[in-house]
């Protein structure tokens, strides 16, 4: 049978320390305590352009890292010369789902006819429930989920997201740095929430939120809950 290559591509977590370190450090475990299982199993990309690191500390990071179970795949913002046996490779670009290499050119895009605009789609639309385990990435805009989410499934959009059944899983709006994002749902159950890189755990909400319609949306730095009238 004939060789066949396929490109892959995938949306992964960056973190970004701060110095000065030893807090940065004080704060991801306090992040980790929170929601213990925030980055199990989730590959993390390490940007470090704003440490002035020796490569020595650069490779103490990485295994104060791998102590926490931050399961680190690529760097950014070092020499590249540093990046030999023992640790991690340069980050290249990172986005979400299976890419087959097409085998003949794409034809061209038929024009649009004379007097309409062409128009991208607005969102992924989800008619179906999405199952334990599953995790639905949409960096490009909105997700729209017509069904339930799961407990242990996971939902990723650049823009907000809706849901119009029961929120059990994790729903992580404005993953392209969109702080205007929101995430709604009909029956609020989640075991994490996310806008924009900030988050709150299902220890962190107020028990009269249990059952109800929400809505969650970024106030500044703080993610804010309300009742849906």
């Amino acid at each position: 049978m004939p060789f066949r290559f396929v490109g892959r591509s995938f949306m992964a977590f960056v973190l970004t320390p701060e110095p000065p370190l030893n807090h940065w450090l004080s704060m991801l475990d306090a992040s980790i305590a929170e929601a213990p299982a925030f980055f199990a199993g989730r590959p993390v990309v390490l940007d470090l352009s704003r440490l002035d690191l020796a490569k020595p500390a650069l490779a103490g990071l990485l295994a104060e890292l791998q102590a926490r179970a931050v399961r680190t795949i690529a760097v950014e913002g070092v020499d590249p010369d540093w990046l030999g046996p023992g640790l991690k490779p340069l980050a290249g670009g990172i986005r979400a789902g299976p890419v087959e290499l097409p085998t003949a050119p794409e034809p061209p895009p038929k024009p649009a006819p004379q007097g309409l605009r062409a128009v991208a789609p607005a969102g992924l639309l989800l008619a179906e429930p999405i199952r334990s385990g599953a995790t639905v990435c949409y960096p490009e805009g909105d997700v729209t989920v017509l069904g339930s989410v799961a407990s242990g499934a996971e939902v990723i959009a650049g823009g907000s997201i809706h849901v119009y059944g029961t929120l059990r899983g994790r729903a992580i709006a404005g993953s392209e740095e969109n702080p205007t994002a929101r995430i709604f749902c009909r029956r609020f159950e989640p075991e994490l929430l996310a806008i924009n890189g900030l988050y709150r755990s299902a220890d962190d909400f107020n028990p009269d939120l249990h059952g109800q319609p929400v809505q969650a949306w970024l106030d500044g730095s703080i993610l804010e809950l309300q009742i849906l009238a």
